[in-house]
């Protein structure tokens, strides 16, 4: 039988990253004379991924941003991101040891997130547990012709389950907003919610399958879902 898998998002999930994310607009942003974002207020945004943080900042200042050049901002926010990439980002409190006990329970792990695939993979290397996952998939990891497939696309959840060599069938999603438990929902792949990402509207709205305030409740959370929605 195919290994049970848990699918967790990244910024705001397994990982705290708003402040070297916050950091990095606000140096692109300093470059085009704007005042900086505060970390409160930015941190609402950043499961929305960067363009939206660089368009929200561009708005602050009341200054418009055409497409060309939210794209060159874009591809400068990931280069200095890249650089300073885990300067104050750390794991969530008690992510390890629920891999741990994961793990030792036969369950494999997958990351499906709405971050460029290669920062990813090099903050996870960073952290140390991107060795863990059997696939970590960014917002550019699939695409449907020049379209890039993101949550809240059931696809992409889809797809990195695929390439995981899981089934949709055994698999949990854990995230943190509404791109997360809308593309689970959507993929009828169950979800758990960590009350502690980054949205600006509770989880609770959204109606995840559970919502978890600690990685210590994972366990019972996501085994409790899974015998449920199993054949």
């Amino acid at each position: 039988m195919t290994a049970p898998l848990l699918v967790f998002d990244l910024d705001g999930t397994l990982a705290e990253t708003a402040g070297d994310l916050i950091r990095t607009l606000n140096y692109i942003l300093s470059r085009e004379g704007i005042a900086p974002v505060p970390l409160a207020e930015g941190r609402k945004l950043v499961g929305q991924g960067s363009r939206v943080l660089i368009k929200d900042g561009f708005a602050r200042a009341g200054r418009d941003l055409d497409p060309d050049r939210l794209e060159q901002l874009f591809r400068d926010f990931l280069a200095y991101y890249e650089e300073h990439i885990a300067v104050e980002s750390h794991l969530f409190e008690g992510v390890v040891a629920a891999l741990d006990r994961f793990e030792a329970a036969g369950w494999a792990f997958a990351v499906c997130t709405n971050k460029v695939e290669h920062p990813s993979v090099r903050l996870l290397t960073e952290l140390g547990i991107a060795g863990r996952f059997r696939a970590i998939c960014g917002q550019d990891t699939f695409r449907d012709g020049d379209r890039m497939i993101a949550k809240p696309d059931p696809r992409h959840l889809l797809k990195t389950i695929e390439k995981a060599g899981g089934d949709p069938a055994r698999a949990v999603m854990v995230g943190d907003s509404r791109f997360d438990i809308e593309a689970a929902q959507r993929a009828h792949v169950p979800v758990v919610a960590v009350d502690f990402g980054y949205t600006d509207e509770s989880v609770r709205a959204f109606n995840p399958d559970r919502i978890i305030a600690h990685y210590d409740q994972l366990w019972e959370a996501a085994t409790g879902l899974l015998p449920v929605r199993a054949p």
